[in-house]
């Protein structure tokens, strides 16, 4: 069975595989005794670790459980065996919220919010044939008939994300002769590539990656701050989930960075992807098909008439298509109505040029996949990148095929991923720009545009990971 997680983490297509059986942990810790020997450590079967003392007799050793966090500080990248990890974050977690708010212990209720991404929406409306608008709507109602108090939408906290890049993107252009790798600016909306650039290639690599939040965390500032003190709440008094298409998110809400040392709560608090809700679904012995249709919740979703909104560009977000058409009016007073992709290697690997007079302005692409990226990489390491701007995503076919999303086997597979796309391309898109609740919210949370709170809520740092001598350690 291949890994949930991302491509540039799934080690069937790496050389440090750990098999299922070989438990991913920390060091075992012995302590030193006098004597003329050392204790020796057994490892049974089953996995188990028994310290042999010198007159013989063994002493059983309690097995180290590794956390999210620490999967972040190892030097290698994400095992098979590590999937172990995620049920810190599961459905069975939110269950246990839920459950709980139903006690008497008022110290204990939270008020539980689901920011739902628009891949994971498009997936289950190709799984039970429904179109978007209906899935939308009949999944705001299933996750309240479970408890939830309120269903957001990424998309919403996407046209920050959005912003945000095109603004990053002018500011390091403008400063490429003054500061070294400043471009090209490599997207960071997908977590499976942070983890593999931070553990991979460091301090190298990290200078050109785009320092701005995911709609995933973007979402998890907006919750945890402004929705917060609209709610007279504080932060750790509100239980966040996300429903993702891929597993890396787990990781990216799990990063320190995101952590409220204050109030001891996360951005977000818990990350489900697709297919955890198809299996809520099940459990509870339910289609969703079959749920009745519910208002959309509009404070922090795109909608319009209760039908759901969307961004141009793709399913993985759309940001090299807003950047690019952005940097052309704002850098060179060149309108671009429609963008046209030249593949190169494979459809995976694409890029966008912008010629007035035989020169060339801009030149972004696109890499998605393992491969890709690898190639990306060694081309910044040989200085013949040539790009400006590159959205970088860990899955081959982008965040509609991440390792989240419901599957079906076979040819069935290809079948649906592309009922996903069509689905995901129905939605109608609207501009960043011209969401006034957007706009509103630049003021009322942030202090304008150029707020001082900007930073903090909507930008965040990557950091190198050091690499430590263990016989895990990965040879790329």
């Amino acid at each position: 069975m291949a890994s949930p997680f991302s491509g540039v983490l799934q080690l069937t297509d790496l050389d440090d595989f750990i098999g299922p059986s070989q438990d991913c942990i920390k060091p075992v810790k012995v302590e030193k005794k006098t004597g003329k020997g050392a204790a020796k450590i057994r490892i049974e079967d089953d996995g188990s670790y028994f310290q042999i003392n010198q007159d013989g007799a063994s002493q059983k050793l309690e097995k180290a459980k590794i956390t999210l966090n620490d999967c972040l500080a190892c030097s290698g990248c994400v095992t098979s065996a590590e999937t172990i990890l995620i049920t810190q974050q599961s459905h069975e977690e939110l269950y246990k919220i839920l459950a709980q708010n139903k006690t008497k212990d008022l110290s204990l209720y939270k008020l539980v919010v689901v920011s739902v991404s628009p891949q994971s929406r498009a997936s289950l409306a190709a799984k039970f044939n429904l179109n978007i608008q209906e899935t939308a709507q009949k999944l705001t109602a299933f996750f309240k008939q479970l408890g939830v108090h309120h269903v957001f939408d990424t998309s919403f906290s996407r046209n920050f994300s959005l912003l945000e890049s095109q603004r990053e993107f002018i500011r390091r252009y403008k400063r490429q002769k003054e500061e070294k790798k400043t471009l090209p600016m490599l997207a960071s909306a997908c977590p499976g590539w942070i983890c593999y650039a931070e553990k991979t290639h460091g301090s190298f690599i990290i200078p050109y990656i785009s320092v701005t939040k995911s709609p995933q965390q973007a979402m998890g500032s907006l919750v945890k701050s402004h929705f917060a003190q609209e709610k007279k709440l504080k932060p750790d008094q509100i239980y966040h989930v996300t429903v993702m298409p891929c597993y890396d998110k787990k990781l990216e809400a799990s990063r320190p960075d995101f952590f409220s040392e204050e109030y001891e709560t996360r951005d977000v608090d818990c990350v489900i992807t697709t297919g955890e809700v198809l299996r809520m679904l099940e459990q509870e012995g339910i289609s969703l098909s079959d749920v009745n249709l519910c208002p959309l919740d509009t404070q922090f979703s795109s909608v319009a008439e209760d039908k759901p909104l969307g961004h141009e560009g793709g399913g993985s977000g759309g940001y090299l298509e807003h950047i690019y058409k952005y940097a052309a009016q704002e850098l060179f007073g060149i309108h671009v109505n429609e963008i046209k992709y030249k593949p190169l290697k494979n459809k995976d690997f694409q890029e966008v040029t912008l010629e007035k007079d035989g020169e060339v302005l801009l030149q972004f692409a696109l890499a998605y996949g393992f491969r890709n990226i690898q190639n990306l990489v060694q081309k910044l390491k040989r200085g013949r990148c040539t790009y400006h701007y590159v959205e970088v995503m860990a899955c081959p076919s982008g965040c509609l095929n991440g390792g989240g999303q419901i599957r079906a086997e076979g040819e069935d597979g290809k079948d649906l991923l592309h009922r996903v796309e069509q689905l995901y391309s129905t939605v109608r898109s609207v501009s960043p720009e011209r969401d006034d609740r957007v706009k509103e919210l630049y003021e009322q949370w942030l202090g304008g545009r150029d707020g001082a709170r900007v930073e903090e809520a909507l930008h965040t740092q990557y950091h190198a990971v050091e690499k430590i001598n263990s016989g895990l350690n990965i040879k790329w």
